[in-house]
């Protein structure tokens, strides 16, 4: 495998791209008894238009999830979680807009737990009658997440910002769609898009890096099967076709979720930068430490509970801010004030050096978390960026840049916002 040492993180990364096409990254932490492996897929719920064998496929919204689930039950019976736990190991899995991610971490009988996480995640088995009780289960899944404001107050957001995207479905999907999903289509699209060359084995921990390369060549073959090509017919504007919804639901205080539409980030090094941009303008626009936050707060206008960021998905991205307020139409008049202001008059040159110093030194404080390092790493490869490459694009960022991306983007028809009332609130907004 090839070795690549990055001083300014002091962090080695051994890489290889195996005969079948699998990417395998592992980071050698030696001396640590904690093992993490990611094995994951380049497949998220947006990717349900593609084609395979010359033919144009749909699939029903909720697939990625659904098949997410599946995947845990193997042939003759056999239950993974248990195998999993007699190993010593924890294991489970998630699904988002446009990744699968499947993941194991132990202290013990690492190479077992490779072999069979693997194992689990290329083998698909999925009969009449498993489908058709996991529908159940997704189902009061979905009914659960229709219950829960924070859930619908996004969504909402989501739906009313985006005309085509297919963010604008929940990644569960609905009660009708999951409804269409049979163990054909869950094949098709394992075959589609669980081939190695569309995913990636993410390690880290005191291991030894030729044996996992060695490891999943055993388990996977040389085999280097076609994969689907991802169709994308999303022509967004980026002026929002809703500018506001709102909802009523059982919450104790008003809550809103507000976004800014933003172009989709291009793919290598001027997609991080564009992201690393727009995340210090979200810090200086309305970060814990901005002028804008600590004016909101001593109004009573947010609380501890607002945050926000920059947010990118396949095909859409966004500036995105949340929490509870008593008046959300007020703070969005705010941010869209502020946001001109930042625009124009930029921060001063201290100012600016100490946030990018922060952001910076965030980043790095993430790596001490096996997970959010493996997730990232895997989340960059598919964007075409090697991440323990950060350190040099913050670098190099200029507040030229911040200021140019505020005046593009903090406008007011690029914003939706969605709000959430409690009963009988509704009535006096």
């Amino acid at each position: 495998m090839k070795s690549c040492y990055y001083p300014q993180l002091d962090e080695t990364v051994c890489a290889q791209v195996l005969e079948n096409g699998l990417t395998v990254k592992v980071i050698p932490r030696k001396g640590f008894t904690k093992k993490l492996a990611y094995f994951v897929a380049n497949y998220g719920s947006v990717h349900g238009d593609f084609s395979l064998d010359g033919q144009t496929l749909r699939a029903p919204a909720g697939v990625a999830h659904y098949l997410e689930h599946k995947l845990f039950d193997m042939p003759g019976g056999r239950d993974v979680s248990a195998e999993f736990a007699a190993l010593g190991a924890v294991t489970n899995a998630f699904t988002s807009y446009d990744m699968t991610a499947y993941y194991v971490s132990c202290t013990e009988r690492f190479e077992e737990c490779l072999a069979l996480l693997l194992e689990f995640v290329s083998t698909p088995y999925f009969t009449e009658e498993s489908v058709e009780k996991e529908r159940g289960i997704i189902d009061q899944e979905i009914g659960m997440n229709l219950d829960a404001p924070d859930s619908v107050v996004f969504e909402n957001l989501m739906g009313a910002m985006y005309a085509a995207h297919p963010i604008r479905v929940p990644i569960l999907g609905t009660a009708e769609t999951i409804r269409q999903i049979t163990p054909q289509v869950l094949s098709r699209c394992h075959r589609a898009f669980y081939t190695p060359r569309n995913m990636i084995l993410c390690v880290i921990g005191d291991v030894e890096p030729e044996a996992v390369a060695g490891i999943a060549r055993r388990v996977l073959g040389e085999r280097s099967p076609e994969t689907a090509v991802k169709l994308r017919p999303w022509q967004e504007d980026m002026t929002c076709p809703t500018a506001e919804v709102a909802a009523v639901m059982e919450v104790a205080m008003p809550m809103f979720s507000l976004a800014f539409k933003c172009e989709p980030t291009p793919p290598g090094e001027a997609g991080i930068r564009e992201e690393m941009v727009a995340d210090l303008a979200a810090e200086a626009l309305f970060g814990e430490s901005s002028e804008l936050y600590l004016r909101l707060y001593e109004q009573g206008l947010i609380d501890s509970s607002f945050s926000g960021g920059f947010e990118t998905v396949d095909g859409c991205a966004m500036l995105l801010c949340s929490g509870d307020s008593r008046d959300a139409r007020q703070v969005r008049r705010a941010i869209l004030d502020q946001g001109r202001k930042l625009a124009e008059e930029g921060l001063s040159q201290e100012s600016f050096l100490r946030m990018k110093r922060g952001a910076l030194g965030r980043r790095i404080r993430g790596l001490d978390s096996f997970d959010a390092t493996c997730f990232r790493v895997c989340a960059y490869h598919f964007t075409d960026f090697d991440y323990f490459r950060f350190p040099e694009v913050y670098h190099s960022i200029r507040q030229e840049e911040l200021r140019a991306f505020l005046e593009r983007v903090v406008r007011q028809e690029r914003c939706c916002l969605s709000v959430i009332d409690p009963p009988g609130k509704e009535e006096t907004a």
